[in-house]
């Protein structure tokens, strides 16, 4: 894309028509209201010097109490995949309360819940029929591993409880999910549920057995095979992967690579489980990754897009085999559950959602928007010497930091340029997530190729003003 007609990333032009409050919003809380709350992943004390209290809305624009607007280009935690603000979801949840209220599911069910199942079957690929309803993406993986566990039992084989995981990875912040994530950050809570094993990720960029992708023999994939000859067979119950690692910096492996271990899992007898809660839902350009990296997993955790952050659902998804091992007598139950599972309420928001990437072609959207935002950011990649890497697929892109791109040396603590770019880029009026040296961009399916490149140009000017500001600093 010729940079001459990209937008130059003004943070004025935020859109083409201010953000108005909402005719309906009630009043806003007064800042010092602020110390009453804890949220998510923050340093309350760093967040209360300057908060960002959301009041409204639309598309990939939001507006804060104090009158900033920003681009979201993260939509949200990648959840909003459809944008703020649809109204014809909005209408749908307004019919829904009307309709239905909560029921347990200890007694029943309801027709949203069967509706959602069978729509997740026909999506879904192969014989990956049978969803159990939840409402979040730590509830989906701990019920997929506990699952994993019960299945092998049922099926008389009670050693195989140990769950297989790679470093980096994050599947959640329940105490199970923790333990089978391979984030530092896990250290804090230890000691951990025990029966998890970590491998290496598949890092292309700094491949830890030195492969390039002309000498790669899917090393990667070898060491999960190791790990299970040591560890032994007859005691691994499943291996769980997030397809493409954003909380590793977007590492997205080869097609190879899930192929063999797809292999791997059935020569041994393994539950292999897909961890879709942020991939799924076209986040990556294809419905789900396992489609596009042509492998069915024994269980898939669905959530995030599945209602594009218009409530709280999530989704364990078995295959037909895997299913069966649960029925017959009592003792084959899966005794197991949460309150809200089902949840009518959410169970239609997430059909309305569906209805909206199908009739809008969403999916197909984001795949094509993923290649233009590529190109875009290996022009920028071009421009920026800092930029070691521009890896991803779909609306999920990382942008590694290096300090020398020849030996990919990385910036020292107290010198990290991604958290600077993060925080320039927010000053700029964008908002935007990562790690120590990655950028992640993970914007609406929805985007338009102005949205993009307005991302693009505020990264930019981001990246242009950290590195003048070290120089002179």
């Amino acid at each position: 894309m010729d940079r001459s007609v990209r937008p130059d990333g003004d943070p004025d032009r935020m859109a083409t028509e201010p953000l108005a409050p909402h005719p309906f919003q009630p009043p806003i809380p007064p800042r010092d209201w602020i110390r009453h709350i804890w949220l998510d992943f923050q340093q309350m004390e760093l967040f209360e010097r300057s908060p960002l209290v959301v009041v409204e809305a639309r598309g990939l624009r939001v507006r804060t109490d104090d009158g900033r607007q920003f681009i979201d280009a993260i939509s949200a935690a990648m959840v909003s995949n459809l944008g703020y603000g649809d109204e014809r979801i909005r209408e749908v949840m307004r019919e829904a309360v009307g309709r239905e209220d909560f029921w347990p599911v200890l007694h029943s069910t309801t027709p949203a819940a069967l509706r959602l199942a069978r729509r997740l079957a026909e999506l879904l690929p192969a014989d990956l029929e049978t969803a159990f309803l939840l409402t979040g993406g730590s509830e989906a993986t701990e019920t997929a591993m506990k699952m994993a566990r019960q299945y092998h039992r049922n099926r008389g084989a009670a050693t195989r409880f140990k769950v297989i995981s790679r470093y980096w990875s994050y599947h959640g912040a329940t105490l199970g999910a923790l333990a089978a994530s391979g984030v530092a950050d896990r250290r804090k809570f230890e000691p951990l549920p025990n029966g998890f094993v970590h491998v290496l990720p598949p890092y292309c960029y700094r491949c830890p057995w030195g492969k390039s992708p002309e000498s790669c023999h899917v090393e990667c994939a070898q060491a999960v095979e190791d790990v299970i000859r040591h560890e032994g067979r007859d005691t691994i119950s499943a291996v769980i992967v997030d397809p493409v690692m954003a909380a590793a910096g977007v590492l997205a492996p080869p097609k190879a690579y899930y192929q063999r271990l797809r292999r791997i899992c059935d020569d041994n007898g393994i539950l292999l489980i897909f961890d879709e809660v942020l991939t799924g839902f076209g986040r990556v350009g294809s419905w789900f990754a396992c489609q596009d990296y042509e492998v069915v997993p024994d269980l898939i955790c669905l959530g995030k897009g599945i209602t594009a952050g218009y409530a709280p659902v999530a989704a364990v998804v078995a295959r037909r085999h895997v299913a069966a091992a649960f029925r017959g007598d009592g003792s084959r139950t899966f005794l197991h559950g949460h309150t809200y599972g089902g949840y009518p309420l959410g169970c239609d928001t997430a059909l309305a959602v569906i209805d909206e990437l199908l009739a809008r072609d969403l999916v197909a959207q984001s795949r094509a928007s993923g290649i233009y935002l590529e190109t875009c950011l290996r022009q920028l990649a071009e421009r920026h010497p800092e930029i070691g890497d521009v890896r991803g697929i779909g609306m999920l892109w990382g942008l590694e930091f290096v300090s020398d791109r020849v030996t990919k040396e990385p910036f020292q603590p107290g010198r990290l340029f991604a958290t600077a770019v993060r925080e320039k880029a927010q000053e700029f009026g964008m908002l935007c997530r990562g790690s120590a040296h990655v950028v992640i961009l993970a914007p609406a399916l929805v985007a338009t190729k102005e949205d993009l490149d307005e991302i693009v140009g505020i990264l930019d000017r981001a990246i242009t003003a950290v590195r003048a500001d070290r120089a002179t600093g």
